[in-house]
């Protein structure tokens, strides 16, 4: 396992990392869980992703049961806040009151003295800047959080944080998690240069966009059977997102270009990801333990530049396609 660090702080992370969101605590059984986290443990992961809302806090039980035997030095755990967590008015958003309520939540689900990460799940217009980091600050003050996060935040509302977090003498964003893939590369534009210009490192999520990039969609052909694009509690995001019969054709593409290098479209996806030098880690998901084991071993892909000129070619960075539509 390779490890890299948050941007310009000082702790590493294994450049794979384990999510939790629609398996761990939702749609993996328990022996599943077990399994999947202990491959991703031995072979060197030391970054767990998850989140409140992941199953209303189911997510965050079984993964604390879980890693309840596991050194607490040995794990990064990044935990989110901001959904909606009950009908009560203030179980949400990112107030100083909801933030701290959640926290120390999911410190208990977790099993946990301290999380790594407290992340923002994503914006929240109603709450001031000001507000939001005061709350953070005051948590990592407590020794509660080491860190606090972003995701899906807007570059322009991220440079903003902090210089707000500079005025108020509190500590600025450490880490952004972005939606990143080869169909969606917008970070490219925006964010990922206002990342690196503050410091900040992104663990992405959804590399594989949820199958898409797997080649197990065919054009002409619905989902199969027992895919997450089949299932009506998990479909949502690619049904919106990504399904196309053009985005189908292209994953048979990307099928015969991995082929060509000896691996797979999901190994090639995954190791792309790491190619930008603006991402610290890929948060990958399993459902069983072929995924697992095809997942980490993207770890170590090196991806030759002709191939990386193909996946341009195939999956065109943002500017290409909107110049081409003008």
């Amino acid at each position: 396992m390779q490890y890299r660090k948050i941007g310009k702080w000082g702790v590493k992370l294994s450049v794979i990392g384990l999510g939790s969101y629609l398996t761990i605590g939702f749609k993996n059984d328990k022996r599943t869980t077990k399994d999947t986290i202990n491959k991703y443990y031995d072979d060197g992961v030391n970054f767990f992703d998850t989140a409140d809302a992941y199953n209303n806090g189911e997510a965050e039980r079984a993964l604390g049961d879980c890693l309840s035997g596991f050194p607490r030095q040995n794990l990064f755990l990044l935990t989110k806040c901001w959904a909606p967590m009950s009908e009560e008015i203030n179980d949400r958003g990112l107030s100083a009151k909801h933030i701290v309520e959640s926290c120390h939540h999911s410190l208990k689900r977790l099993g946990t003295d301290y999380l790594d990460v407290l992340m923002c799940h994503r914006p929240d217009p109603d709450t001031p800047l000001e507000e939001t980091i005061r709350a953070m600050e005051d948590l990592a003050r407590q020794g509660k959080i080491l860190y606090w996060g972003i995701s899906e935040w807007p570059a322009h509302l991220i440079t903003r944080a902090n210089r707000v977090a500079a005025e108020l003498g509190a500590r600025p964003i450490t880490v952004s998690e972005p939606r990143y893939n080869l169909l969606y590369r917008f970070p490219e534009r925006n964010l990922f240069p206002a990342t690196e210009a503050e410091g900040i490192g992104n663990v992405v999520f959804s590399s594989l966009a949820h199958g898409m990039l797997t080649g197990k969609y065919k054009p002409g052909e619905g989902a199969p059977k027992g895919t997450r694009a089949a299932d009506n509690d998990t479909n949502a995001i690619i049904n919106k997102l990504y399904w196309s019969e053009e985005n189908k054709r292209k994953g048979v593409e990307l099928v015969k270009i991995a082929s060509g290098m000896g691996t797979t479209a999901a190994q090639l996806s995954i190791a792309w990801c790491l190619k930008n030098p603006a991402v610290t880690s890929v948060i990958t998901g399993a459902t069983r333990m072929s995924q697992a084991e095809e997942n980490l071993a993207a770890a170590d892909l090196e991806i030759p530049d002709e191939i990386m000129q193909k996946l341009d070619e195939l999956y065109p960075p943002v500017e290409t396609v909107e110049s081409e539509g003008r």
